[in-house]
């Protein structure tokens, strides 16, 4: 769905629009003819006007975005395909960009990179038409990440925290639960007052359908949409499915709402993006890559910001994906997008492997700005918690050569052990912040420190459930917290907190 602004209304409507508009004066127009046509790349002859990004018009039906320019010839990538497209069709310049409707009507809906629903709904009404590829917010209308964004994973929420506005980079190899986070991060947005987009990139149908059935399922659908180019979809679809879902979440953020977007995953936008630029006789650089697949990335993850007060306030989160082979986390796509967020969360095979469960490597993963809008008293309880569990890793190696420690080195691995334990989670079991906050006092008031690991999921279980019910809130004072923590504990049955 190309758009102009009359395209928001039905056909009678925009003929009428477009009578209305008609003034009888010479008009020069532009024809091209195309030359070739294959792997979703058109070239084409003529159009001596045509610039980069421009939409073409084929007499046949087909439609195309400017891609590549040179001397004599336009290279161009192919948006709609018909049967009948064959060296010879007429190519007319339609002088328009690439937009895509906007609105809250887009919640609950699965559309493709052109805004066409795939839901088998009915046709979007838009609020607006929003530019696929925008200059992302200058310096003087953003704010300092100052809001955290809970993702409902205690790892994350407490040791890698994220911020509304943060673009947190979700890095590991395949099978390895990355989707699963992001998945998390949607449904735990119930209530919270933020809009999710989620980009599937050239993935599989059923990986498609299972993603939309989870978020039916968990009630996420409703403040979520889904942008989905499949794998057999056209290269030039998969190449702006994430320019789209950006520019769904972009507009909502301009209005002042607090958006999430998941880009799933951007490994296989870039195989794409080098796919389109070999078809086009780019020069390769690394990898086979183009050397502007950096720019590309950047001009997406850019536009995820927090708009300061006198520019709406909004927020637009990015927690983009990408897929690492046999760990390697140091090729040359993973490395790009790490430069160009704010942090990331490296999954590890032999966690996983251990029952480590999500496997997020502690060690590998970083927020540089999560900690600022981090809430005080989480941060508070969460201190050295980090490094202190570095600490028990390293000390642990020792103890598989049965090296007598000190007293205080066995404490240390004790807690290092428990809070391990703590910290496992099973995939779509998000948690609120208020249970974040009872598990970080019960351990660091060491309520878990004489128990066996084997309770401890029960002693969560009973947390959790109090935490659901109780009246105290992350300011409350730590007494309270404290009091009420272990009186939840204490009231265990069959437990040995009596």
């Amino acid at each position: 769905m190309l758009s102009t602004n009359t395209k928001s209304a039905g056909p009678l409507v925009q003929q009428a629009t477009w009578l209305q508009s008609y003034r009888p004066a010479l008009r020069i127009a532009e024809r091209g003819n195309v030359l070739s046509v294959g792997d979703g790349i058109a070239w084409i002859t003529g159009l001596p006007s045509a610039g980069m990004d421009d939409i073409l018009d084929f007499e046949d039906g087909s439609q195309a975005l400017v891609f590549d320019l040179n001397e004599t010839r336009i290279g161009a990538i192919l948006l709609r395909e018909t049967s009948d497209l064959t060296s010879g069709t007429p190519v007319h310049l339609t002088g328009r960009h690439l937009s895509i409707p906007v609105g809250n009507n887009l919640l609950g809906r699965v559309i493709d990179p052109l805004g066409v629903p795939l839901d088998g709904g009915e046709a979007l009404t838009p609020m607006a038409w929003q530019r696929l590829e925008t200059p992302s917010p200058p310096i003087v209308k953003r704010d300092f990440v100052h809001a955290p964004l809970y993702t409902g994973i205690k790892v994350i929420d407490t040791l890698v925290p994220i911020g509304k506005g943060q673009r947190q980079l979700l890095v590991g190899d395949d099978g390895l639960g990355r989707s699963s986070l992001a998945l998390d991060t949607v449904i735990n947005q119930k209530g919270a007052d933020v809009l999710c987009v989620y980009v599937l990139i050239g993935q599989k149908r059923s990986t498609v359908v299972n993603t939309i059935e989870i978020l039916r399922e968990y009630d996420a659908l409703e403040y979520t949409t889904v942008v989905v180019a499949e794998s057999n979809s056209m290269p030039g679809l998969q190449h702006l499915a994430p320019f789209s879902g950006c520019a769904v979440a972009e507009f909502w953020m301009q209005q002042g709402r607090d958006t999430l977007v998941v880009y799933d995953d951007l490994a296989t936008h870039a195989k794409t993006y080098r796919e389109l630029s070999l078809l086009l006789r780019r020069p390769p650089g690394r990898e086979a890559y183009p050397g502007d697949i950096f720019s590309v990335h950047a001009r997406l993850l850019e536009r995820a910001t927090c708009l300061n007060a006198a520019h709406g306030g909004g927020s637009m989160t990015a927690l983009p994906i990408v897929e690492t082979q046999q760990g390697e986390i140091a090729s040359y796509i993973p490395t790009n997008l790490i430069s160009i967020t704010d942090g990331q969360i490296y999954l590890d095979r032999g966690l996983f492997a251990g029952g480590f469960r999500p496997a997020i490597d502690i060690a590998r993963s970083v927020s540089r700005i999560g900690g600022q809008a981090q809430h005080p008293r989480i941060k508070e309880e969460a201190g050295r918690m980090k490094l202190d569990y570095l600490q028990f890793l390293e000390l642990e190696v020792f103890t598989r050569f049965g090296a007598k420690l000190e007293a205080s080195m066995e404490e240390t691995i004790q807690r290092g052990r428990l809070l391990r334990e703590i910290l496992k989670q099973d995939r779509l079991t998000p948690f609120s912040e208020i249970f974040q906050m009872a598990w970080l006092i019960a351990f660091n008031d060491q309520l878990f420190l004489n128990e066996e690991t084997e309770k401890v999921p029960t002693m969560l279980d009973a947390l959790q459930k109090q935490a659901q019910n109780t009246s105290l809130t992350l300011d409350s004072p730590r007494e309270n917290w404290s009091h009420s923590v272990a009186n939840w504990l204490n009231g265990l049955s069959g437990g040995t907190k009596r």
